[in-house]
């Protein structure tokens, strides 16, 4: 990945406390999996702010090498890589996503 798109990464993960890198938006998910990830926050009531990667080929591609992380949606909270759809969904079924948001917003 090159610098600027590194640059773009992290200020979009920074500027954010939930950031979501997904296909499609909040408003319209264009993927199961990013719309399970839009479903849980909004169940949690918890504002988020999302980028689209199909609108971005470059970005698409080097989030994956940022986080080491193989798939899209990806999760972060406070600049933290949180997971994707499978993990989002394991953590929400066992209340840990509810209290990691609430203890890393509060502050």
């Amino acid at each position: 990945m090159n610098l600027e798109t590194r640059a773009r990464i992290e200020d979009l993960i920074n500027s954010h406390s939930i950031m979501v890198f997904m296909k499609g938006t909040k408003l319209m998910p264009q993927c199961g999996f990013s719309n399970n990830v839009v479903q849980i926050l909004n169940a949690l009531g918890k504002h988020f702010e999302t980028f689209d990667v199909l609108s971005d080929m470059d970005i698409r591609e080097a989030i994956k090498e940022y986080s080491n992380w193989p798939t899209i949606p990806q999760v972060y909270l406070k600049g933290e890589f949180l997971g994707g759809s499978d993990i989002l969904i394991e953590m929400y079924n066992s209340g840990e996503l509810l209290e990691k948001l609430e203890i890393a917003l509060a502050s």
